[in-house]
């Protein structure tokens, strides 16, 4: 499975995206805002290509997935991303929920005058990405800074 990270709009704290797979749009992103030198959880990830993969570990953040959400076992994780480390992709609303993470909606709500960007109905576009990236043989992410 290919998925592309488009991204569309870069403000203060955030910055929002498409996301395809396979071409085909599939939802919304958030994650955080651009920065020439990295600062932990406040940084978004270079553009480039990762592959991406289950990381079969089980944290924290895991067993609460996992009791909220019957048909989750492990978070993907893009791999070798360079400066960071545990880049899962997961449900959140707005960039207090990243921690460098890509975050998945089915809508957005942004407001460019005060830069306060957000993500909603992230679960269940979280649970339909999910199930189509566990039934691929491998899953690779492209992200683009397009405009921003």
């Amino acid at each position: 499975m290919k998925l592309e990270l488009k991204r569309f709009s870069s403000g203060a704290d955030s910055t929002l995206g498409i996301l395809l797979a396979d071409g085909v749009f599939e939802c919304f992103t958030l994650e955080d805002e651009y920065r020439t030198d990295k600062i932990k959880g406040e940084t978004r990830i270079p553009a480039g290509v990762y592959k991406v993969e289950k990381r079969e570990v089980l944290s924290g953040l895991t067993e609460k997935y996992r009791k909220k959400y019957p048909w989750f076992d492990f978070h993907f994780m893009l791999q070798d991303v360079p400066n960071f480390q545990y880049v899962y992709i997961h449900i959140g609303n707005d960039d207090d929920h990243t921690d460098g993470c890509l975050l998945v909606g089915d809508s957005i709500k942004s407001n460019r005058f005060n830069n306060d960007n957000n993500l909603t109905t992230s679960g269940p576009a979280f649970k339909r990405l999910y199930q189509k990236m566990s039934d691929a043989d491998q899953v690779e992410v492209t992200i683009v800074d397009d405009i921003c």
